[in-house]
């Protein structure tokens, strides 16, 4: 499982669950998402496994016009 932070900003920050915050790469006040993340893609697993943790900017999301 996974822990999902947003900050004032509108970034995402995925770490594995349980795990601190990483306070040095990750600037801001991040506050934890109070819905639980089983699966996630497997671009932020690779991320989390690799550096530990996962940050992108929502508003750099493409978002579908329907």
């Amino acid at each position: 499982m996974f822990d999902v932070y947003l900050n004032d900003r509108r970034d995402l920050l995925v770490v594995r669950k349980g795990l601190p915050i990483p306070l040095g790469r990750t600037p801001g006040k991040w506050r934890k998402s109070k819905t639980k993340v089983v699966k996630v893609s497997d671009e932020i697993r690779s991320a989390v496994q690799r550096q530990g943790y996962y940050v992108r900017k929502l508003r750099d999301l493409p978002t579908s016009r329907h």
